[in-house]
């Protein structure tokens, strides 16, 4: 959903740019020990960022609906599900980012902090879409929400690492000009809200699966699956016309699935904790690698780069 990820976009650069300027006091390192300052703190910016992003979203997104009982919404047949995979994807990348913050702390419940936290900002969104008269609390997001949510907690609980990362990427598709109410007048409007644009990958580190007493030069590799959708002008099916009468070209919907090589650019490790933590932000992103593709529309396809 778009106003997921721009709280997620927020949210993942936070502890990235505070206080930069005291790296080499190693201010991004993990506490040892329970540092009661920084738990304070990441409580405070966490509340302040709850309250802060929810009044947002109401004044941006709700206030132009009327509000209703509270409602359920079934779209889970929309958009060849690719809003529930975005959705599993905020969501994973949130509960990463919640708890690296609390890792930060030196807390102890760094795994639950970090996920409770993920779950109740999600769940508030899903309730106030469940009062607008627009939407309504779809239980396929929720799904989304908690299997993304859960497969962070599962990894940090199980290996103390995330070895299956979901990532995302994007590559301009031809279909947002056609409806840009819909799908985006601008290009980032676009980045948000063409899904046709848009796909999502597990990317898979094998070294961290392999037990070496060595360390590999290529324990930063990874195997990337995605899935992606194109021809989709509208959420169920595309319409015939548009608002002056005009005909729509038809457009084939399709699923697309692809299999790549990517990088993890948070098991490339500097000197310094600032740049460490950049890279482990942007390992959000899917790296262009050669990949191959299949899909019902066109069968296999070979690319010289996936983006």
């Amino acid at each position: 959903m778009f106003k997921n990820k721009i709280i997620l976009l927020c949210l993942l650069l936070l502890p990235i740019f505070a206080k930069a300027n005291k790296d080499s006091c190693h201010f991004f390192k993990p506490s040892q020990t329970y540092n009661k300052s920084r738990f304070c703190a990441v409580l405070l910016g966490e509340g302040a960022f709850y309250v802060g992003g929810l009044a947002a979203l109401n004044s941006l997104w709700y206030k132009d609906y009327p509000r209703t009982s509270f409602h359920s919404f079934n779209d889970n047949s929309e958009w060849l599900q690719m809003d529930k995979v975005g959705h599993a994807f905020s969501a994973y990348q949130l509960t990463r980012t919640g708890i690296s913050l609390y890792k930060w702390t030196g807390v102890k419940k760094n795994l639950v902090y970090g996920t409770v936290s993920s779950l109740l900002f999600l769940s508030s969104i899903e309730i106030l879409d469940g009062f607008s008269s627009a939407w309504g609390a779809s239980s396929g997001d929720v799904v989304a929400n908690v299997g993304g949510c859960g497969l962070a907690s599962f990894q940090e609980l199980a290996w103390q690492e995330q070895r299956i990362q979901v990532k995302f990427s994007y590559s301009p598709s031809k279909f947002a000009a056609y409806r840009p109410n819909v799908l985006g007048a601008n290009f980032t409007q676009q980045l948000f809200k063409d899904y046709n644009a848009q796909t999502y990958w597990l990317s898979i580190n094998p070294a961290s699966f392999i037990k070496s007493s060595r360390p590999n030069f290529l324990s930063f590799l990874n195997v990337a699956i995605g899935y992606g959708a194109n021809g989709m002008i509208g959420g169920s099916s595309n319409p015939l016309l548009d608002n002056n009468g005009i005909i729509y070209p038809v457009f084939n919907r399709y699923r697309q699935f692809y299999i790549s090589a990517d990088i993890d650019l948070s098991r490339m490790k500097t000197k310094s904790e600032f740049l460490n933590k950049l890279l482990g932000a942007f390992s959000c992103i899917k790296i262009p690698f050669p990949g191959i593709e299949f899909n019902n529309n066109k069968g296999f396809l070979v690319h010289p780069f996936i983006f």
